[in-house]
């Protein structure tokens, strides 16, 4: 038996999940795709057309969620989901000195916790059953290269990414019961309207931070908008769908010996050192 199209994208609403849902919809595929706002249900539902459904739910809502699952399981009328692509999330800054626990608690709410609630409530109709009527399907996590590579001021989001492997690896192994594949995928700097809202991020004034991370939003914001077009993200994250025996991880980071080869290999202190020197961490 053949995979079904039929995909569901949280995060839709912009940036790398909006552009995975038009590369699957250019491949015929059915596609089901999360949101927030009614408006922003609209809005996709007119672009995509029919083939196309939005369901409204944040990934922190578990209720909202069982109801998008009975949505989403009366339109495939007793047939199955091909693929989960986890892509929902947001990313806080602020050095871990100073952060409020709050904003930490949040950001693992949001990539990490709500990122199983939804995976945990589809999992029967990718395969996670007994009597599954077709193959079983694939779920895709978008991770970051921040899941291998911790940067300063976004340790919580580090943090949270790291998590988020781990636990593919482990969900990974524990559904090759049912024959459902997980894959991961870590995207460098990729150019989508987060970039617009990173310059209101806060820089701890007062503190000894201060300037250090005016220097990394800067640097965050230049090299972010430099990045790869969503819609090249979007594009693999379909071809990895269609691929019949994909990698178990994928780094589609720009710039790639300067920052992911590279900063792989470096010994820890000496990074530690080049990252100080361009951040003003280390005079």
């Amino acid at each position: 038996m053949n995979i079904p199209k039929t995909i569901l994208v949280t995060g839709a609403s912009t940036g790398i999940g909006y552009s995975a849902v038009e590369a699957f919809m250019k491949r015929d595929c059915q596609v089901f795709g999360s949101v927030r706002k009614q408006s922003d249900a609209e809005r996709l539902k007119e672009t995509f057309g029919d083939k196309f459904t939005p369901l409204i739910f944040d990934v922190t809502d578990s209720d909202a969620i069982k109801e998008a699952r009975k949505q989403v399981e009366y339109a495939l009328s007793g047939s199955g989901l091909g693929c989960l692509v986890n892509n929902a999330g947001v990313a806080i800054g602020g050095p871990l000195q100073h952060i409020p626990l709050e904003e930490f608690r949040k950001q693992f709410e949001i990539n990490v916790i709500g990122q199983l609630d939804v995976t945990q409530q589809f999992l029967p109709l990718l395969g996670g059953r007994k009597d599954h009527p077709v193959s079983p399907g694939k779920i895709i996590n978008i991770s970051s290269g921040a899941g291998k590579i911790a940067t300063p001021f976004l340790g919580a989001y580090v943090g949270s990414k790291h998590a988020f492997e781990g636990m593919s690896h482990t969900l990974r192994r524990e559904l090759m019961v049912y024959g459902i594949d997980v894959i991961i995928v870590g995207p460098g700097a990729v150019n989508t309207p987060i970039w617009d809202k990173a310059k209101d991020l806060p820089v701890y004034e007062g503190t000894a931070y201060e300037e250090s991370t005016r220097n990394f939003q800067a640097f965050a914001i230049k090299g972010g908008k430099a990045g790869f077009p969503s819609e090249y993200l979007g594009e693999k994250i379909a071809d990895i769908f269609f691929n019949p025996k994909p990698k178990v991880r994928y780094a589609y980071v720009p710039k790639r010996l300067e920052r992911w080869i590279l900063p792989r290999l470096l010994p820890a202190r000496m990074l530690d050192r080049i990252i100080g020197k361009k951040t003003g961490l280390m005079k």
